[in-house]
């Protein structure tokens, strides 16, 4: 009895390659089910995610789970059911752009399935939580706003004295006139 050989087409290598080469300059991932979305609801998410330097793909669920295996992420076969598309964000964060996919479903039929974040595997409701956490920029300010807040008691403190001299300065001028 002949061995069964899988023959593998040149097409669908070169489409593997292709996400390969597109999904390893990615570090996260948000899955989505785009099923009943018009050619111009999909444009104008597209646009939105555009401002955040992201892409929105749809991907053969196949292709795409040989191409995260290939470049060794988490194996996200439960997000890759059905019809896929998934946010490739590019800039520094994918949290505003887990926001615009989440604020988008709320008005279309968007659903997320799941999500690789800093190379862990998330699913729906853990990329929901993620996008209510502040982003880096937000963190920063929360930070330096922390950090001046006790030399500005300082300044306040000390310009307090010389105020209360000047206050109490007048107010004995104004009763003795």
């Amino acid at each position: 009895m002949a061995e069964y050989e899988t023959k593998l087409q040149d097409g669908k290598l070169n489409a593997v390659k292709a996400l390969v080469d597109e999904f390893k300059d990615v570090k996260d991932f948000i899955f989505t089910d785009y099923r009943g979305l018009t050619v111009e609801q999909i444009t104008n998410l597209r646009e939105k995610l555009r401002e955040y330097e992201t892409v929105y793909k749809v991907v053969k669920n196949r292709f795409a789970k040989i191409a995260l295996n290939q470049l060794d992420k988490p194996d996200v076969g439960g997000c890759l059911i059905g019809p896929t598309a998934v946010a490739l964000p590019t800039g520094e964060s994918a949290g505003p752009v887990a926001k615009i996919l989440i604020d988008f479903a709320k008005t279309a039929p968007l659903e997320l399935k799941g999500g690789i974040v800093d190379g862990n595997l998330f699913t729906a409701e853990q990329v929901v939580a993620f996008s209510k956490l502040p982003g880096k920029l937000e963190l920063i300010s929360q930070l330096m706003a922390t950090m001046k807040a006790p030399l500005q008691n300082v300044v306040y403190l000390l310009n307090a004295i010389p105020t209360k001299l000047v206050r109490t300065l007048q107010a004995v001028a104004d009763s003795k006139e």
